[in-house]
């Protein structure tokens, strides 16, 4: 069953000359597309050189080319601008991430043997005058005695013969 569906050798061959020659065919087809959308950009942003045969006329064409290029190199410099301030965003955002997510390792702690007051003391310093003794706060709760009667203490050789004649009970049975 796993054999029927496998390829052949040639097969897949074939099937990945077909894919390179479509693929092929889609990338001339978007370089031809980007090449339109330049010579498009270009034709608008750029139009024919015409150069006039007077001094006057190559004068205001200087003038008028100098003021294109100002204005180019403005929106030049504010896009510039406006892509380091986006750069920086990124960059901050990327940094509370990192700091979010908690990927610097925390080091292991020494455990510490410390009371109450010394913890607090360590805390607020010399602030410190409450005096936390956590014994003082427990319930406190009073041991009943339990006194058991005198007759049970009494006398020892009567308990000892009660108990020798259930001994007896149980062995003549």
């Amino acid at each position: 069953m796993a054999d029927e569906k496998r390829l052949s050798a040639r097969r897949k061959h074939t099937l990945k000359s077909c894919m390179l020659v479509v693929a092929n065919n889609l990338l001339e087809a978007e370089a031809g597309v980007k090449a339109d959308e330049r010579e498009k950009f270009l034709a608008e942003k750029c139009p024919p050189l015409e150069l006039p045969y007077s001094k006057e006329e190559l004068t205001e064409l200087c003038h008028k080319l100098h003021e294109q290029i100002d204005l180019s190199e403005e929106e030049r410099y504010c896009i510039e601008f406006k892509l380091n301030m986006v750069l920086n965003e990124v960059r901050d955002l990327n940094i509370k991430i990192v700091d979010l997510r908690g990927k610097f390792k925390r080091p292991r702690l020494k455990k510490v043997r410390m009371s109450a007051d010394a913890m607090l003391k360590a805390l607020l310093g010399s602030k410190h005058t409450v005096n936390m003794d956590l014994r003082a706060n427990l319930k406190q709760v009073k041991k009943e005695v339990k006194e058991e009667p005198a007759e049970a203490v009494g006398d020892w050789r009567k308990n000892i013969e009660d108990k020798a004649d259930r001994k007896k009970m149980f062995e003549s049975s």
